[in-house]
């Protein structure tokens, strides 16, 4: 198996004595630890308007983290494109990518919650067009060679070429958020890699992936489990009661989530990221909590599923030393070094 990061930075908020920057500084020591630790990759989030401080500019931030790194994959999970002007974002990935010696994970979404769309002034109803649109236009900016206009719905360019280049050719691979059915065929269909949530259970992850298996083979291609990245929250425990709170804290922000997700009147995001049950058990069940031994049990569970790529959300105050243990403790077990010699 291979193992990343995914998850957020915080700033907070306050008066002189807060120190807003802090948040962005360990996170930037988070990941430069879990590169040395043989992290993969990291997969920062995209949020606005939060209020309690989660990243918002997700490529400045990852910009100064590949400065800070050689070898860590740099990865957005995901940029909202509704939200952006294309070729703007189209340039930005693009130095990244080119700054950092081919490291950017491009991966898009379509949005998720209601107070973003919100703050923007951009009806959630136009998601679904707005990304395709915007997708599409961002991808002919990496790979068309000529100067070209678009004159589309909701964006119009006259007579453009992009640059700079990216270094990754044709472009940086890219990953897409996608739980439903017909989305994750479309990611097949666009040949692209697929993202999938932490709260999703085991059972559902399955068929996520099984899905897309299919979809792949149909069009004539070999499914890889590399190709499927799929989030869990993680947490390694001192003891019983250690992972008893870090679930209450997840539960804490699961319901935080739901809060900034829906509408004010009380109606439920239909994204399927908001699709888990609100339960202890099913948090537990989604989540890598508990000793080296009980979250290694799970990843073998998850293995069997066809689960390749494991992303880990290190929110719920998993902190260094949970990267630091389950770095030392349980990914020598599932790296693909060791698995490889097996196998020979």
């Amino acid at each position: 198996m291979r193992f990343g990061l995914f998850g957020s930075a915080t700033a907070r908020h306050g008066g002189p004595d807060v120190d807003s920057g802090q948040g962005y500084r360990q996170f930037i020591e988070y990941n430069v630890e879990a590169e040395a630790l043989g992290y993969h990759s990291t997969f920062l989030v995209e949020h606005h308007f939060t209020g309690f401080g989660q990243v918002s500019a997700s490529l400045a931030l990852l910009t100064w983290l590949a400065a800070k790194t050689r070898t860590l994959r740099l990865g957005t999970a995901v940029l909202v494109l509704p939200w952006h002007n294309p070729v703007l974002l189209a340039e930005q990935a693009a130095t990244i990518d080119l700054l950092s010696g081919g490291r950017l994970d491009f991966g898009v979404g379509k949005g998720y919650r209601h107070n973003e769309f919100a703050g923007f002034c951009i009806p959630m109803a136009e998601a679904d067009a707005r990304f395709n649109e915007s997708l599409d236009v961002i991808v002919k900016c990496w790979t068309s060679k000529q100067r070209f206009s678009h004159h589309g719905k909701y964006w119009r360019f006259e007579d453009i070429i992009v640059e700079p280049p990216a270094a990754q050719k044709p472009h940086p691979p890219m990953w897409m958020a996608a739980g439903a059915p017909d989305s994750i065929r479309q990611v097949a269909e666009r040949g692209f890699n697929l993202l999938l949530d932490q709260f999703a259970s085991f059972e559902t992850v399955a068929e996520r992936i099984a899905t897309f298996k299919a979809a792949v083979e149909a069009r004539g291609r070999v499914f890889d489990p590399m190709d499927v990245g799929v989030a869990r929250a993680f947490y390694v425990a001192k003891d019983q009661t250690d992972k008893e709170a870090a679930l209450e804290r997840r539960l804490e922000a699961q319901r935080r989530l739901a809060a900034v997700s829906n509408a004010p009147d009380g109606t439920k995001s239909k994204a399927s990221i908001m699709a888990f049950s609100d339960t202890r058990e099913a948090s537990e069940e989604s989540a890598l909590y508990g000793t080296p031994d009980e979250i290694a049990r799970k990843l073998e569970n998850l293995q069997q599923l066809g689960v390749g790529y494991v992303l880990l959300n290190g929110g719920a105050g998993a902190g260094q030393d949970s990267l630091r243990r389950f770095g030392r403790e349980v990914m020598p077990a599932f790296a693909e070094e060791a698995r490889a010699r097996v196998v020979g």
